[in-house]
């Protein structure tokens, strides 16, 4: 069991982790591995925003406007590199999960993730993530929901994944048990 499986546990969620061997590491990866639009991919990005961190969560199909998360979290508003991320959240990055985290830190979702009946977001490592609503994920990040996504670059929600005949997963596997991979 990582560390946000045993968070989630801790807390009553009722959220199940599903590991994918090929791996979750990138938006792109994860809708591949799991079989669904990339849209419904949660990017859970790290930044220092006002001199502090912050999560913004996107939709795999959207870039984020910094402009418009510096308007709510303070300016300037930078990239966290990988050990700014892994203090404030405990997570490295490409596994950094929307809530859970090792501080507290605010997050700021994306509107357009609301328009999925689900989403899928990392869980601590990465290539395992969760399925959630996305008014659930809402809840447990207390998150801020406004428009974050740059319009100028983001693509389409319709992306390669929703086709009939795009790449699905060979199936996910529960993690937690023994003799798994950590």
């Amino acid at each position: 069991m990582n560390q946000f499986e045993a968070w989630l546990e801790g807390s009553g969620a009722a959220i199940a982790v599903k590991q994918f061997p090929e791996g979750t590491r990138t938006a792109v990866d994860a809708a591949r591995a799991i079989g669904c639009e990339l849209g419904q991919i949660v990017k859970s990005l790290v930044f220092v925003a006002g001199g502090r961190p912050v999560v913004a969560l996107v939709s795999g199909t959207n870039r984020l406007d910094e402009r418009r998360l510096s308007a709510v979290a303070g300016e300037p508003v930078l990239k966290a590199d990988a050990q700014t991320a892994r203090s404030a959240t405990g997570y490295a990055i490409g596994g950094v999960p929307p809530f859970g985290h090792a501080t507290e830190v605010p997050v700021f979702m994306d509107r357009d993730l609301l328009g999925h009946v689900v989403v899928w977001a990392a869980a601590g490592r990465p290539d395992s993530v969760f399925e959630i609503a996305p008014d659930r994920l809402r809840e447990l990040s207390n998150a801020t929901v406004l428009v974050l996504k740059d319009e100028a670059k983001s693509t389409p929600p319709s992306g390669a994944f929703d086709h009939p005949r795009a790449p699905r997963a060979r199936g996910p596997q529960r993690t937690g048990g023994e003799g798994q991979v950590p």
